[in-house]
């Protein structure tokens, strides 16, 4: 158990995670699977008459509950199973000697499965993949065009397509139908769907998250008509909360020997235990228990169960959608769309009416970010094309307005110098624009971003001033490339300087010789004769320049000092952006007061997102850029009253140094 867990959990710290609650009927789920494997180890004849006891049970009581008269059920794991199975009972119901002959007779009539586009991905191909049959057989049919919902197959478009494929000399085999799309949660018209279907003499299959609506007392009259198809795949599991239970296939045929060759049914009794989790859970539940459950998650939301809503860009569900009933889903039609389906997650996750009513209130307020944001996209991509030193990055997944990289402008390095400078020059423009006094957030970009060194700016409000925006961040960045300019240049600089201040050190220790003799240089006697005849000499200080890389006087340092302090007193301050009381940068003031506000949406939104997406920095880059100056170090010579002695006279050098 304890090698189980550490399998389970490995090294992951991470907290936070809502997990599907197992109460007691989840329990007795899990309890099935346990009874199911000591079962199988009982006598052959007692073991057949508690499996025969434990799937007919089973299968009545589903029949009941979803109004489906004289059905069998068929169980399976994957929910994708009883589809198939079912299409081998139609080709094995069409094709008398298909037992025998196999798959030759199906080429000299081309069987064909018609499908919605508003089917799940995948089913179809899968299908056909199962089947052997090749993807020619598989019928798209597109939804209404014209009338009706967008999500609703075309029914007179159907009729015509079946047509079409019977005059060619192929054969209509099954119809696919949904009773809630996975993406909208639409119903098709299964009246009129039935009807062609017996016209054509074609198997309706039926599926969608709508069919937990039949064991309600009231049930619309469009979910009702899905009693009379063929068959129809149930999820139980998701709808009553249940881990790890079956889902059911239950259908009609007159002929077991067809059913049994199609796999539905089986003569081993193992194969019928799969319906003991159910069994107990359903049990467990009763009637009334199963009910409450199903609509009390109808009753989350209105009508169709599933409700989606269309938003411009939602990639960034992660970063504020907090109920993980909620997901992200792309329709045809309408692009990114968020999707509530409480059928599918209310009864695992426990989703309250409050639980709806705070993510009604997270919607209210991310509604007029996310269109200030897209509104302000277009205008933000259009002034960084404007500027040379700045490159736009498009990212379709990020929430934000979008992203920037600052080009070095040095054309004179090599590949590998100039990615390095660009890298670092890139990661001290995001740390200044971080201290900026503004609510926008400003990151390196989602995780798994393509482009790198790149900085990405958040949502928007509608006072944004985009201009000043894109302005402030092409000068910070070129401050920045010319501090660092300075600091690569300063090296050499001051190589050349210290050489040439050695020189010039060496050559006024050569004049000071010549001047003061050589006898001031001997010890003791310099000193007496220093005593009686002292030098007059005044001391020549010496200033380095960094920036410049030459020794100057320093003569003129105090008296530019001065000047430059008294000038300083005299001078007007710089003229800059007239910000009110409480207004932020890059805001225009008058946009909208409610914008401006430190609790507006914005910033709730924006806390929640910088949890998601933290800036990451090493150690290396927490120094400060060096910011251009002129640095000055005094060096003054020695006057003429003392004695430099011997072996010490470039000792000014060494400090230097």
């Amino acid at each position: 158990l304890q090698l189980v867990q550490n399998l389970m959990h490995g090294d992951d710290e991470k907290q936070g995670h809502r997990m599907q609650y197992v109460g007691e009927q989840g329990h007795m789920a899990l309890l099935g699977h346990s009874l199911a494997a000591y079962i199988s180890v009982l006598e052959r004849e007692r073991l057949r008459k508690l499996t025969t006891r434990i799937l007919s049970d089973t299968t009545l009581w589903l029949c009941r509950l979803f109004r489906y008269e004289n059905g069998s059920a068929y169980y399976h794991e994957d929910d994708r199973e009883g589809l198939v199975k079912v299409c081998r009972l139609a080709i094995n119901t069409h094709y008398e000697d298909y037992a025998t002959e196999g798959f030759t007779l199906l080429s000299s009539k081309h069987p064909v499965i018609y499908q919605s586009a508003a089917c799940r991905p995948g089913l179809g191909q899968h299908l056909c993949s199962q089947l052997g049959l090749p993807l020619s057989s598989l019928c798209i049919v597109p939804c209404n065009t014209m009338f009706g919902s967008l999500h609703r197959m075309d029914v007179a478009l159907l009729d015509k397509l079946i047509r079409d494929d019977r005059e060619s000399g192929k054969l209509p085999l099954l119809l696919i139908a949904n009773a809630g799309t996975p993406g909208a949660g639409h119903t098709d018209k299964f009246s009129r769907l039935k009807e062609l279907c017996v016209q054509y003499n074609m198997w309706l299959h039926v599926e969608g998250v709508n069919l937990a609506t039949l064991v309600l007392g009231q049930v619309s009259s469009t979910v009702t008509a899905a009693t009379k198809c063929d068959s129809m795949t149930l999820t139980p599991g998701p709808w009553l909360g249940l881990p790890a239970v079956p889902a059911v296939t239950l259908y009609r045929h007159e002929d077991p020997a067809l059913s049994l060759a199609a796999g539905l049914t089986s003569s081993q009794p193992v194969e019928k235990l799969r319906a003991l989790p159910l069994w107990l859970s359903l049990q467990y539940l009763g009637h009334d228990g199963i009910l409450q459950r199903i609509k009390h998650a109808s009753q989350l939301t209105p009508s169709p169960p599933s409700v989606t809503r269309k938003f411009p860009f939602l990639e960034c569900r992660d970063h504020f959608l907090t109920n993980d009933g909620v997901d992200v889903v792309e329709l045809e039609d309408e692009g990114t769309c968020v999707r509530f389906s409480p059928l599918m997650t209310a009864a695992a996750l426990g989703t309250q009416e409050n639980d709806v009513a705070a993510l009604v209130e997270k919607l209210g307020e991310m509604i007029p970010v996310l269109s200030c944001t897209l509104r302000f996209r277009q205008d933000f991509k259009d002034e960084v094309l404007q500027q040379a030193s700045l490159l736009y990055i498009e990212d379709q997944s990020w929430p934000g307005l979008g992203g920037v990289r600052y080009e070095a402008r040095t054309t004179d390095l090599d590949e590998d110098k100039r990615h390095h400078s660009v890298e670092k020059i890139n990661s001290d423009l995001l740390k200044k624009l971080m201290e900026l006094d503004t609510d926008l957030y400003f990151s390196d970009g989602p995780e798994f971003c393509e482009e790198k060194n790149c900085i990405f700016i958040g949502m928007a409000t509608e006072d944004l001033d985009v201009a000043e925006l894109v302005e402030t961040i092409v000068s910070i960045g070129r401050d920045i490339e010319e501090s660092g300019k300075l600091f690569e240049n300063m090296t050499e600089v001051v190589r050349r300087g210290i050489q040439e201040a050695e020189q010039q050190l060496q050559k006024a220790n050569e004049e000071k010789l010549m001047e003061e003799g050589v006898l001031r240089q001997i010890p003791l006697v310099g000193s007496v004769l220093n005593w009686f005849s002292p030098l007059q000499a005044s001391v020549k200080g010496k200033t380095f320049n960094l920036a410049e890389g030459c020794l100057d006087s320093t003569e003129p340092v105090y008296s530019i000092k001065a000047q430059m302090n008294k000038e300083a007193s005299l001078d007007s301050p710089k003229s800059v952006t007239k910000r009110f009381p409480g207004q932020k940068l890059f805001r225009r003031q008058g946009a909208g007061s409610d914008s401006v506000s430190d609790t507006s949406s914005v910033s709730q939104l924006e806390e929640s997102f910088r949890e998601t997406a933290p800036v990451q920095a090493s150690d290396a880059e927490e120094a400060e850029v060096p910011q251009e100056h002129h640095v000055h170090i005094v060096v003054e010579t020695a006057s003429s009253d003392q004695r430099v002695p011997e072996g010490q006279e470039t000792e000014s050098v060494d400090a230097l140094r």
